[in-house]
């Protein structure tokens, strides 16, 4: 009794917070009249602004910081700013593991949530460390981290113009953010912009996260939702109509090889390139952001991960491309797991990963009132056999009912020069019945003129989609959810895993929160989703089983998976290594384990087995993943993958690895180098991608990118594979003017 007392008086202090934020009236921001931004904080209009009261998050939630903190927030004209004394009593514990923009793992670091729009679904997170580096990303849906038809709510990808200096001394570290008000998306009601925000400064060595407002961790990432941020209220701040024009130029240098006529040999191709372009953003109002790009390039994006498809359905590869990235959660329309109405690596890329060159393009994204929209327009240029195609994506969206609600519509169109053409639109909702559950509805329907008249109706080109999920992390959680997939649904601009089924899922979960002991938390769900064929109602594949997952007190984090799958194959399924699994019905049971220490040490691994019967053999995999902050001028991280399986009814084998090494060094802020070594056992592939930058200035970079791929078992074909697959050396460098 004396445990669930204890458990109750958190939960009542988590939920006093809580409400108390949610009651509290908005908080209005000090004007900071002069300020020398060095991030020393020492300046007599700090010391006039109170600092805001922080809290634990974690490990104890509503305990007081162990660390004495301030944090103060300001504005003026131009700028919103914050600033941070992070005073640390233990001495050389502060704790800064790289000079890489982005890269915040296993530092201290202050972070700030902006509800822009004050919207609670959408907002832009800020973060530096005790190096000043900086690191950026958006968030959509209230930061719910996945579901089956919303995904994650994070976008880490993206990037705006901001500063942020910062200082170390023997007290512990200070810093000044510098936010422009150009750089944010937000509307003004007679005056005034309400905003939203959290504030956090995370100690590494301690695993200790402080908040503002006092957050209660009653979901996954709390402290990142907008709809539990404070209120703050700006008075008289009307940013400037900023131009920004960043033209580039790129040159380099490419290697292929292609099979010659006779096929019996290969011929070695070298290409010079030399490229201009360029791109123009232009913030028509403070909420209306019209971007525009001339023979796109996208050199500097970090090479995709080497990936072994071991199911029966297409690969996602996420979309790394900057211009893609702001506000890209606008465009967002899923339509069950990694499915969805529009994919923006459908522009300038082929299946394969083939870069297509791209004319232009532009994209228009605002808010007007309760209403979201986003236009989407590129060509691109003709490549081999491949005609100019015409991408356009139109997205409409209003807020409906209360502040967590929206019903929304979507419009795609692709046209190529031949006359073909693929037209799709779609419908959805997200209603927030109550509390924190939540019901979201998506339709949508495709017409492809390839497609013989007459041969389908409006179901057979259709996707309808439903789910009613509790976002809570705490307590009783659950996600029921439906998908009806047409035969012939085929989004040109988007992505399909598989279609021509009914498919049915449920997850029940029960998450126990701890005050004392080494775990904080403690969650054991039971799953099921079943896949039926829409003809005849036949299951196609299914699976059930139970889940525990913990998150112990000093954040290392695990797991333990039992499931049993059916899968019935109406064709043969080609796996990895020439391994083949004919056609018929399967059942297999698997296991799986894995632990993973927390980030924030400076040395940390994970682990995760899995073993059990696989579909009429065995397999077993096993994953690692260490990682080494070794100094702030070098880290090092691993992901390694073995695959063996035995099939011995057929007499198959399949034995493979995968390995991706990441190293990241860097002198200063403004020159660094990372690699990604990769090797693909299973294609006998081995590949290099190294980028190196010097960031002159925010917007202002030269980029030196080295790409290479080597076959290492060249005789597994005849006629004998070339040394080097591909290899290219590309300069680029940009420059941004702002107006």
């Amino acid at each position: 009794m004396k445990r669930f007392a204890g458990i109750f008086a958190l939960l009542g202090l988590f939920n006093s917070g809580f409400l108390a934020a949610q009651a509290a009236p908005p908080m209005p921001i000090s004007r900071l009249e002069e300020v020398r931004f060095d991030g020393k904080v020492d300046e007599p209009g700090w010391e006039a602004i109170d600092p805001l009261p922080m809290v634990q998050y974690e490990p104890m939630a509503g305990a007081p910081p162990t660390e004495r903190t301030e944090i103060r927030l300001a504005y003026d004209d131009t700028y919103f700013y914050v600033s941070i004394r992070a005073f640390e009593s233990h001495e050389g514990e502060v704790r800064a593991t790289s000079l890489y923009r982005d890269q915040i793992a296993g530092s201290d670091h202050l972070e700030i949530l902006l509800d822009t729009y004050n919207d609670n679904q959408t907002g832009y997170i800020f973060t530096t460390t005790p190096t000043g580096i900086r690191n950026d990303a958006d968030v959509s849906n209230d930061a719910i981290v996945s579901s089956v038809l919303l995904g994650s709510s994070f976008n880490r990808d993206f990037n705006t113009y901001w500063d942020a200096e910062s200082t170390v001394t023997e007290a512990g570290w200070f810093a000044e953010m510098r936010i422009p008000f150009s750089s944010l998306r937000f509307q003004e009601d007679q005056g005034k912009v309400t905003m939203g925000i959290t504030v956090q400064r995370k100690i590494a060595h301690k695993n200790e996260r402080l908040v503002f407002p006092a957050v209660p961790p009653i979901t996954n990432w709390a402290f990142l939702r907008p709809s539990l941020a404070q209120k703050i209220v700006f008075t008289g701040i009307s940013p400037n109509k900023t131009l920004y024009v960043t033209p580039y130029v790129l040159g380099g240098h490419t290697q292929t090889n292609t099979l010659n006529t006779a096929g019996d040999a290969y011929d070695k191709n070298t290409d010079s390139q030399f490229n201009i372009g360029g791109d123009v953003k232009f913030s028509i109002t403070n909420n209306l952001t019209a971007d525009f790009t001339v023979n796109t390039d996208f050199a500097q994006a970090e090479a995709d991960d080497q990936l072994v498809n071991l199911t029966r359905f297409s690969l996602f590869f996420p979309e790394k491309r900057q211009f893609f990235q702001e506000r890209s959660a606008v465009f967002d329309f899923r339509t069950g797991g990694i499915s969805r109405l529009f994919f923006s690596r459908r522009i300038g890329l082929t299946d394969q990963g083939e870069q297509v060159p791209i004319y232009g393009g532009i994209r228009l994204i605002g808010r007007s009132s309760d209403w979201d929209f986003g236009l989407l327009d590129m060509q691109t240029q003709p490549l081999d056999a491949l005609p100019t195609e015409n991408f356009g994506v139109l997205r409409l969206r209003k807020r409906v009912l209360n502040e967590n609600s929206f019903v929304g519509a979507m419009f795609t169109s692709r046209l190529d020069g031949a006359g073909n053409t693929n037209l799709a639109y779609g419908l959805d909702g997200l209603v927030r019945v109550s509390g924190d559950d939540y019901l979201t509805v998506q339709w949508a329907q495709t017409f492809d003129s390839q497609q013989a008249e007459g041969a389908s109706d409006a179901f057979s080109n259709g996707r309808l989609a439903l789910e009613f999920n509790r976002r809570r992390r705490q307590g009783l959680g659950f996600t029921f959810g439906t998908i009806y997939s047409g035969e012939n649904y085929n989004p040109g601009v988007g992505f399909v895993d598989r279609s021509n089924f009914k498919f049915g899922t449920a997850l029940v979960s029960q998450t126990w929160l701890n005050k004392e002991g080494p775990f904080i938390y403690h969650t054991l769900q039971p799953f099921g989703n079943a896949y039926l064929g829409n003809a005849d109602h036949e299951v196609l594949s299914s699976e059930y089983g139970l889940e525990w997952l913990f998150t112990r007190r000093n954040q290392d984090n695990g797991g333990l998976k039992f499931r049993q799958a059916y899968e019935n194959l109406l064709t043969d399924f080609d796996l990895a290594q020439g391994v083949t699994i004919p056609a018929g019905q399967y059942n297999f049971s698997r296991v799986n384990v894995r632990y993973t220490q927390a980030i924030d040490r400076l040395m940390r691994a994970g682990v995760e087995l899995e073993t059990g019967s696989f579909y009429d053999g065995w397999l077993n995999s096993l994953s690692l993943s260490p990682g080494w902050y070794v100094s702030k001028y070098f880290q090092v991280s691993l992901q390694y993958v073995y695959n063996y399986g035995e099939f011995e009814a057929r007499d198959q084998l399949m034995n493979f690895h995968i390995a991706r090494l990441r190293i990241g060094t860097a002198l200063d802020r403004k020159l660094s180098i990372n690699g990604l070594f990769q090797y693909n056992g299973a294609q006998d592939l081995f590949s290099l991608n190294a980028r190196l930058r010097y960031n002159f200035r925010e917007g202002q970079d030269l980029w030196i990118v080295f790409n290479s791929g080597y076959n290492t078992e060249r005789d597994r074909l005849v006629p004998t594979l070339p040394a080097v697959d591909s290899q290219s050396v590309l300069v680029k460098y940009i420059h941004t003017f702002i107006f």
